[in-house]
């Protein structure tokens, strides 16, 4: 007689490697391999590392639809080579002036989406017109160029706009990603026009190579950007046009607030770790939670001779992420969004200087709706905020919302040496704290660090363990409370997807992307 009991599904049964890109010349790191190529072309054209991660931005714009766009918000970090601090630039999700609670009423049934909070009738807050915050990404690349860039926006900008005219590589991952969002994306016409067909994601070819999606008007409009600036978007014809289009759905952004937008910059966070500092974004980011983090940790000089993360280093970090995250949650009225559809770049240049950018529309496809005359989707940035009446983080208008981005630069003797970052909703603290102090502080080369098992702390009560960890790993942390082991996956489901670059010796740059992000490259010059 066969026995046999059914074990939980394993969601794969392979082993994973990304290869790694070093060079003297730079590297460049981001979730799409065409992107990372962009930038690694603007390096090799003697660009810094501003010019070139501001050209992956636009890239991914166009390449990766479903994660960030022209109508998306983000942070960055930047350190030149001959600067003693990082530089925290901050575009992150401002709420429209004409905002307000009663927009919004309640059903009195749960979330649907990514949030905890009490669904709004017709989700309203989640999709749709009334779901978009300011589009703020424009802002900041362009402002990130005119102050550290060494090449125009128009010459920048060329390699995003051929990828806009050749299309969106319609691939297995492609179908993939859409599929999550097509539901909702069939209910707008313009979306449905460009990424469905018949009102479902595309499937490639059954062989040979995958085609590409047409992208609507998204290269007219990157290519306006490239003639009038990016103020156009903000202040020209491209802003009266972005302002029509919404008011025509019904949306609230209106034109003297674009007008008005400013990207604000401040001194990085700094977090003295050994004989470095690790620096992060200050502000309505995860990078002051961070800090916390690390405040609760022992720097490298206090563990002896570890060589590999031990099963106490393991939870020590759980906890020291669960308390930052008991603060955040008491103090800033963090919104719960384990996962989220976000971007990373990395970039180091030749010279040393290096920038750390995250991206995000919010949900996957942000709102769901392509603005039809400039083709770009729009953020859902609304759902970043409360509907009840009443809390700290309540909708109101002109405010603005913590999100969950923490780029990070680590320094040393005032140069920077490490630059990472993540995308991956809540979950990318916990991945980013792993992933630099595997490098910074077990000396681990990027390539095995960025295929290191990891664990999850996504709030002060959840913890989820990788199955790939040892035993007595997963034991020590099970008597920690509740520990979920799930699998590293395809989708950003249990864990971010981090990337790094490091350059100690102050002559060669080695970066390494997301394992099990398929697309994603880490690239250097020819």
């Amino acid at each position: 007689m066969v026995s046999y009991e059914p074990l939980d599904h394993p969601v794969h049964n392979w082993s994973v490697r990304k290869p790694i890109a070093e060079s003297s010349r730079g590297v460049v790191v981001s979730q799409s391999y065409d992107a990372s190529a962009v930038g690694a072309a603007v390096l090799e054209a003697g660009g810094n590392a501003v010019d070139a991660a501001v050209a992956v931005a636009f890239a991914l714009a166009v390449v990766e639809p479903w994660n960030s766009g022209l109508g998306g918000i983000g942070f960055a970090l930047y350190q030149g080579h001959d600067e003693k601090a990082a530089t925290s630039i901050h575009f992150g999700p401002v709420a429209p002036q004409k905002l307000r609670p009663e927009l919004f009423p309640l059903t009195g049934k749960p979330a649907t989406d990514m949030f905890p909070w009490p669904q709004v009738q017709d989700d309203a807050n989640s999709h749709g017109p009334l779901s978009f915050c300011l589009p703020t990404a424009v802002a900041g690349y362009g402002t990130m160029l005119e102050r550290w860039g060494t090449m125009p926006l128009s010459e920048v900008i060329q390699p995003a706009i051929a990828l806009a005219k050749r299309g969106l590589a319609s691939d297995w991952f492609t179908t993939l990603m859409l599929a999550q969002a097509a539901p909702i994306m069939r209910r707008y016409a313009e979306t449905s026009r460009i990424f469905l067909r018949d009102g479902l994601p595309p499937v490639p070819p059954y062989q040979g190579t995958p085609g590409f999606l047409p992208l609507g008007r998204l290269a007219d409009t990157l290519q306006q950007i490239a003639q009038q600036g990016w103020r156009d978007f903000y202040r020209g014809d491209l802003a009266k046009t972005i302002v029509d289009d919404i008011a025509g759905m019904g949306g609230l952004i209106g034109r003297d607030e674009l007008e008005a937008y400013a990207v604000e910059t401040s001194g990085a966070l700094s977090v003295p770790w050994g004989e470095s500092t690790i620096q992060l974004s200050s502000g309505l980011n995860a990078g002051p939670t961070l800090a916390d983090a690390l405040a609760a940790l022992q720097p490298p000089s206090s563990r002896g001779s570890e060589t590999r993360p031990s099963a106490q280093w393991y939870a020590g970090m759980a906890q020291a992420l669960k308390s930052a995250y008991r603060k955040r949650l008491h103090e800033d009225s963090d919104p719960h969004s384990p996962k989220g559809c976000t971007t990373h770049i990395n970039v180091c240049d030749a010279n040393g200087s290096m920038v750390a950018l995250t991206t995000t529309l919010l949900s996957s496809m942000g709102s769901r709706v392509v603005l039809p005359s400039t083709g770009f989707v729009m953020n859902n940035g609304v759902m970043w905020f409360d509907p009840r009446p009443g809390t700290s983080n309540s909708i109101a208008g002109g405010k603005k919302a913590l999100s969950n981005m923490c780029p990070a630069i680590i320094a040393r003797d005032g140069r920077p040496v490490v630059v990472g970052g993540a995308a991956g909703g809540r979950r990318i603290m916990a991945a980013i704290a792993q992933l630099l102090l595997f490098v910074h502080d077990f000396d681990m080369d990027v390539g095995d660090a960025g295929h290191w098992p990891r664990i999850d702390v996504s709030g002060p009560e959840r913890l989820s363990a990788d199955r790939r960890l040892s035993a007595d790993v997963l034991d020590t942390l099970r008597q920690l409370g509740e520990c979920e082991v799930v699998d590293h996956n395809v989708l950003p489901i249990n864990f971010a997807r981090p990337s790094i670059i490091e350059r100690f010796d102050g002559v060669t740059a080695r970066g390494v992307s997301d394992a099990f992000s398929p697309w994603s490259a880490a690239l250097s010059p020819r």
